[in-house]
């Protein structure tokens, strides 16, 4: 299956991406991890989660692998000065060319809510997962995202990503989903949680507002929004609002996300 990413790679996206760690962003998987289990991470990305993964079950290998050798190489440059044994794979998450019962622990992060078919995509991590192994996802809730001051603009930033998210074939409000996904990829034993990202120090403030005041006029997303019609002045709006948002002391805003542990 083909799949439309939705955000691109340009790097107002990898810097959002390259700010994500284990600890920030897959701690309800780490009590699971030990030295000595295979990790496969299906949508690698700028590779600092995998990293952060592949340290803490050295010396087993983790396998990182992405849709495409041009994303792959991104992965790639996480590693280029490391020793850490990790393989680096092509593939579609929805018909994975690796066998049966491979890896201990098979993750994804952020990337069932871009997929053409979720189900899928989590029947084939359990099928690489060795039985008694964890199958772990964890997905952003975008409709869940709250935040202040309620500036009229990022409404409209809200309303804009739904469409063009859908229009490719993802579901944006992935986070609330997983557990019934799982479930209809025949797991029997699913521990769901939530957890959430919060920026509202000056420091993080700045940090996420700038990188979407920029993605909104330059990424993947952009582009596709122009392509739809979208008014210029629409797209800078939101980057102004954005950064406005960014500068107002008060600035809060929680990402959610749904997460899945699967017992294979």
């Amino acid at each position: 299956m083909n799949n439309v990413y939705t955000h691109g790679h340009h790097e107002s996206v990898l810097r959002s991406h390259s700010w994500r760690t284990a600890e920030n962003s897959a701690g309800y998987l780490l009590p699971h991890l030990r030295a000595g289990l295979s990790v496969l991470d299906v949508g690698a990305g700028p590779g600092t989660i995998t990293a952060d993964l592949a340290r803490l079950v050295a010396p087993a290998r983790t396998t990182a692998l992405e849709a495409s050798e041009s994303v792959l190489a991104i992965t790639r440059q996480a590693f280029e000065e490391s020793d850490l044994p990790v393989d680096f794979v092509v593939g579609d998450v929805h018909a994975l060319d690796l066998p049966d019962d491979t890896f201990d622990v098979v993750h994804a992060h952020q990337v069932l809510q871009h997929v053409a078919d979720p189900v899928q995509a989590l029947r084939e991590m359990r099928r690489v997962c060795r039985p008694g192994g964890v199958v772990a996802a964890r997905d952003s809730d975008y409709h869940a995202f709250t935040w202040f001051p309620a500036l009229p603009e990022l409404d409209e930033w809200m309303a804009l990503y739904q469409r063009l998210a859908r229009a490719n074939g993802g579901e944006p409000d992935a986070g609330r989903r997983l557990l019934s996904w799982a479930h209809a990829a025949g797991f029997e034993q699913v521990d769901a949680t939530a957890s959430n990202w919060t920026f509202a120090n000056p420091a993080d403030r700045a940090f996420w507002g700038g990188m979407w005041a920029d993605r909104i006029l330059q990424s993947a997303m952009a582009d596709q929004a122009r392509a739809d019609g979208v008014p210029e002045q629409t797209l800078q709006s939101i980057s102004a609002a954005w950064r406005e948002w960014a500068d107002r002391p008060d600035g809060w805003i929680a990402i959610l996300h749904g997460e899945i542990l699967c017992t294979a």
